[in-house]
């Protein structure tokens, strides 16, 4: 799609122009419209989406979409008092559970993840005010003209990266943080024809 201009948000949402990414499978709009980009609040949610741009890495996004409902549920609301506590029988469990990505290694991260949050929390560090700490300036990130201006990572998602691994967490490289930081709100990579562009909500 290659709309130059953003769509009133007035238009019907079918209607409306959207990053380029959006447009590939049905499941995309409703998480581009309404998720993708806004602010995240709280310690398990900050940690879901952690938890979820890992097992992405080497898969497509959809795929961690459309099992997201069972990762909430095998992941214990991703509560990461709770997730610290998983042991090897858990960690057994989910590798028969055919409704998530059975790979040990980014299960076993999840876990160790976890006890990492509560490492942070316990210097007195929260989690989303730690990856906050390392967004960019706004005025610094121009807005992408086109899709083919996002980049895969920046510095800011380097450092973030490099912070994170230092206390211990897994599946954190800096592509993982960069998509982390797109998600949740701590870069704005709408391209400029998007309707989310102008600030719509709905």
């Amino acid at each position: 799609m290659s709309r130059a201009a953003v769509v009133s948000r007035a238009e019907a949402p079918e209607e409306r122009g959207r990053c380029d990414w959006a447009l590939s499978a049905p499941d995309y709009v409703a998480y581009h419209d309404d998720e993708w980009g806004h602010p995240v609040h709280g310690t398990a949610a900050w940690f879901e989406r952690m938890t979820l741009e890992g097992f992405q890495s080497g898969l497509s996004w959809i795929v961690i979409l459309r099992k997201r409902p069972a990762f909430r549920e095998v992941f214990a609301g991703f509560d990461p008092e709770r997730v610290a506590r998983f042991g090897e029988d858990d960690v057994a469990r989910l590798l028969t559970d055919a409704r998530i990505v059975r790979n040990r290694q980014k299960i076993e991260a999840a876990v160790s993840n976890a006890r990492a949050v509560l490492e942070l929390a316990d210097a007195g560090t929260d989690l989303g005010e730690f990856l906050a700490s390392y967004a960019p300036d706004p005025a610094a990130h121009p807005r992408p003209a086109r899709i083919e201006d996002v980049p895969p990572s920046t510095p800011e998602s380097a450092a973030l990266s490099k912070a994170l691994k230092k206390r211990g967490f897994r599946f954190v490289g800096p592509t993982t943080c960069y998509a982390l930081m797109q998600a949740t709100g701590l870069v704005d990579d709408h391209v400029a024809y998007c309707w989310r562009a102008a600030g719509g909500d709905g």
